[in-house]
């Protein structure tokens, strides 16, 4: 594939992306439209469509998604902050290693589901209890990577900059971080995915606003094409949120984007 235009490949790419999205969506309408398929359990793209129409014309799509975006955010943003630092300390000491990194590891197998009448329990059904389940998803993928990152610099490196009269504090930015920016950045783009899974789950257990908040009363009142429509949201925010990422990632540290040229959907 070497010599190709990258401006041809790209347009490739999309371009078989959008077939596939469009034939999918065929194959959809044409099953709604030639089986005996009940239209309100299954209802057709077209239904769909409509359903998410409506609800962004009386503002109701804009007020779920702002609302999801706020928490997921927060929540992103705590998470990877809170466990990098942590990631950088379990991976540069042994003694925090062996105390702290003892304590998130028996943490980490917890599902984020799981604690979520805990947290409601503790903060209430306010924004508080959305905010830390998303934290806590998050949370552990960034620092298993910043760990497992930080822990694999080449211990040369950092002789080499100590030897050049570099102290602990420029080692840390200078060597330390870059060279376990690729792990960090793979941890926190796995958890974007995390953060959205953990925020559905707190907003369908207690919330009056949110895409989960959303699919909850779409089935109490048992409007399917609703619920698929909060769904594709889900899901095209998801989308959009990861593709962001990765441009910010690739303007900010341009290695990064060689490093990941193997990674379907870059």
């Amino acid at each position: 594939m070497t010599g190709q235009n990258p401006k041809k490949m790209h347009s490739r790419s999309l371009m078989l992306t959008t077939v596939t999205i469009l034939g999918a969506l065929a194959l959809w309408q044409a099953a709604s439209s030639f089986t005996p398929v009940n239209s309100r359990l299954v209802p057709s793209p077209l239904q769909v469509g409509s359903a998410m129409i409506v609800m962004a014309a009386d503002g109701q799509l804009e007020k779920d998604t702002l609302a999801s975006v706020t928490r997921a955010l927060a929540g992103f943003t705590l998470g990877s902050l809170t466990a990098i630092i942590c990631g950088v300390l379990t991976g540069r000491s042994e003694a925090v290693r062996k105390s702290l990194g003892v304590i998130i590891n028996i943490l980490r197998p917890v599902p984020a589901i799981s604690i979520v009448p805990l947290v409601i329990v503790w903060f209430g059904l306010g924004e508080m209890s959305k905010v830390f389940t998303v934290f806590w998803g998050v949370f552990f993928p960034v620092w298993v990577n910043t760990h497992v990152g930080v822990g694999s610099i080449n211990i040369e490196h950092i002789w080499a900059a100590q030897s050049l009269g570099a102290k602990r504090g420029p080692v840390l930015l200078e060597v330390v971080l870059p060279g376990a920016a690729t792990s960090i950045l793979a941890g926190m783009r796995a958890g974007i995915s995390i953060a959205f899974i953990c925020l559905v789950a707190a907003e369908m257990a207690g919330a009056s606003s949110g895409l989960g908040f959303r699919i909850t009363v779409s089935h109490l009142t048992f409007r399917v094409d609703e619920m698929i429509a909060a769904i594709v949201a889900l899901g095209l925010l998801g989308a959009v949120a990861d593709r962001l990422f990765v441009f910010t990632a690739h303007k900010l540290f341009p290695w990064y984007a060689r490093s990941q040229r193997g990674y379907q959907g870059d």
